[in-house]
């Protein structure tokens, strides 16, 4: 710490943290991984694809950007939820800069208490008005203005998270207003999750991907091993579900839909980890355990 100090002290560093918030599939995971330049969240069509706050950090020379992507803003259902938007919560209190996300067709219904939260606050935020890829051009300033109005001090930027357009400029804009500090990780971090964690996102992932309905959100993925040997990773995955019902849809008629989900799983370790990955799937049922505390905190919520 001490090391760290003394080059703050000459060359006066920034760093700062840099919260997204959002309403689910707003496109906060795409802008995340734009920013960091690495697939760190995952990513589907579905709701509530991101449970986790995630942290990505972006190092430079003079200043170190902690990004943090954080779960849809939703209405708590299940002790799951709950968990969800505490992180939402602690988001909201300790953000150097905010990044508010919307698209064109949002207008914040649901969470007018987080908006007027934003609006009030101390520091620093972005609206950004993500998919203007495919909004009329006539529309543009209609958005932009409702959002100046709804948060007079933000600086509202058109976007697109998933064609990058608009994000040279906020990364200028954000970079400006970093206070000074010394940085909060090693500059070699690029993210504060272990391995296993992305691990059983990716699992997650495909489930997503592939199963409708409830499937996915019933499901939770534990990785019970992850052993390196060489160029080969070994890790063995445990599928959760609430019903035996559902376990036997994620098998599929003769384990077909399982097979299909741990080779699309592995082919994507492959790619994140670039080695070779042995991965051995398995599906058991812990019924209600999207309500219950100690599970929850056993499978990393809390």
């Amino acid at each position: 710490m001490q090391e760290i100090d003394k080059v703050f002290l000459t060359n006066m560093h920034k760093a700062g943290f840099v919260n997204i918030i959002g309403k689910p599939n707003m496109g906060k995971s795409t802008l995340m991984n734009a920013l960091i330049g690495e697939r760190l969240a995952i990513i589907t069509p579905k709701a509530q694809t991101t449970r986790h706050r995630i942290l990505g950090i972006v190092n430079d020379d003079d200043y170190q950007i902690v990004f943090s992507d954080t779960p849809g803003i939703i209405k708590p259902h299940y002790k799951l939820h709950e968990s969800m938007m505490s992180e939402v919560k602690t988001a909201m209190q300790d953000a150097d800069i905010f990044i508010f996300m919307t698209d064109f067709k949002d207008r914040g219904i649901g969470i007018e208490e987080v908006i007027e939260r934003l609006a009030k606050h101390s520091a620093p935020v972005f609206v950004l008005i993500n998919k203007m890829d495919e909004a009329k051009q006539e529309h543009f300033l209609e958005f932009v203005q409702f959002w100046e109005k709804k948060m007079p001090k933000a600086r509202v930027l058109p976007f697109s998270a998933l064609h990058d357009f608009g994000k040279d400029q906020l990364m200028k804009q954000i970079v400006e207003l970093l206070p000074e500090s010394p940085p909060y990780y090693d500059k070699e971090e690029l993210t504060d999750r272990p391995m296993r964690f992305f691990m059983s996102e990716i699992v997650r992932e495909k489930i997503l991907e592939l199963y409708q309905k409830e499937i996915p959100y019933s499901c939770e993925v534990i990785i019970e091993s992850y052993e390196t040997k060489g160029s080969l990773v070994s890790i063995r995955a445990e599928i959760i579900v609430v019903r035996e019902s559902q376990k036997a849809i994620i098998l599929g008629h003769q384990g077909e839909m399982i097979k299909k989900v741990g080779e699309n799983a592995r082919k994507a370790m492959e790619t994140f980890l670039a080695k070779r990955v042995f991965l051995d799937l398995y599906v058991k049922v812990d019924k209600d355990w999207r309500n219950k505390e100690d599970k929850l905190k056993k499978y990393g919520y809390h």
